[in-house]
């Protein structure tokens, strides 16, 4: 994958695997310094290294040689909700609990081993289904809309889009208590717990992790959370689940981030246990995704409703008077 980067007139003078790192989305150190190390890092037409210190009005040129999935991909009959597809891309309306790709613990019933067997049936076995088609990606218990490429060309103009912000990303939570503003914007780099690799953690002195940006507006105020709407103006790793943990409102039943913590009387314990059982993971869905196609250059915009297990828990909170 190639990328072209002009470094701005004000960007201080770091290294260019930690300049990078912010930089480009999706991506890991360890691949910038292997890129850097196989002479695939060049700046202003010279070829660098990792340790290179880059200047303000720098010209970088970058191949990411990304590596092939080690994991056989087995065709699983799973049904798929399919919102809209061509010959160069597909999106998905993904459920909760579903994974997105094979990963250790996951070989099957992922979302990929879904549309490996969707695309035999359509007799497009020549379709080259792996994780190197995804775009992006959502996690496990978090439903919504999700964008695939066909091919690499697709791929590299999607995730350029991802890159420079233009690809447009609303996600619908239920975060626990009342926010104080109805619109905000909660910024803080993101990276992994320093004790729990499964856990992510912000660290506001940026030392750590990288950049992120998360645009919320309260949609609807209920007794014990607020209804919000989420805009991504970055894309990492569990990123509206630990920026709502950092501000002090978790997404609604959301265990990693204790979002399943009852901290109310016996009585509102009692009613939420319900809610949970309703809503048996964290109410957080992908509602609508917005780009350019890379071939006819259209703008196309796409909305999936809330799945019910989430407008079930909305129907019974707005009973409840506050």
């Amino acid at each position: 994958m190639y990328f072209v980067i002009k470094v701005d007139k004000q960007q201080e003078s770091i290294r260019i695997d930690k300049f990078l790192l912010k930089k480009l989305y999706n991506i890991t150190r360890n691949k910038i310094q292997n890129s850097a190390n196989n002479g695939n890092i060049q700046v202003n037409g010279i070829t660098v290294k990792s340790n290179y210190r880059i200047k303000p009005f720098d010209i970088i040129h970058i191949f990411i040689d990304y590596e092939k999935d080690n994991y056989h991909i087995i065709p699983k009959n799973i049904p798929i909700n399919i919102i809209y597809e061509d010959e160069y891309l597909i999106l998905v309306n993904k459920p909760s609990g579903m994974v997105v790709h094979p990963s250790y613990g996951h070989y099957n019933n992922t979302l990929i081993n879904a549309l490996k067997y969707y695309f035999h049936k359509k007799n497009l076995k020549q379709m080259i289904v792996s994780r190197d088609g995804l775009v992006h990606r959502i996690d496990k218990d978090t439903s919504g809309l999700i964008i695939l490429s066909k091919n690499e060309y697709c791929l590299q103009h999607l995730l350029q889009q991802f890159f420079y912000h233009t690809i447009i990303r609303q996600y619908i939570a239920l975060v626990w208590g009342n926010i104080s503003n109805n619109t905000g914007t909660i910024t803080g780099h993101i990276g992994r717990n320093l004790y729990n690799r499964k856990k992510m953690n912000v660290f506001p002195d940026g030392n750590y992790g990288k950049y992120a940006v998360t645009h919320y507006k309260v949609l609807k105020r209920f007794k014990y959370v607020n209804l919000v709407s989420c805009y991504l103006e970055t894309g990492r790793t569990h990123q509206i689940r630990v920026h709502f943990k950092y501000i002090g409102h978790p997404v609604f039943n959301d265990h990693i981030y204790g979002g399943n913590k009852i901290l109310k009387n016996k009585k509102d314990q009692e009613f939420l246990k319900i809610c949970f059982k309703i809503l048996p993971r964290q109410a957080l869905h992908a509602f609508s995704l917005g780009f350019i196609h890379p071939f006819n250059k259209k703008k196309y915009y796409f909305k999936c409703p809330l799945p019910n297990d989430i407008k079930n828990i909305i129907k019974i909170l707005s009973n409840i008077i506050i």
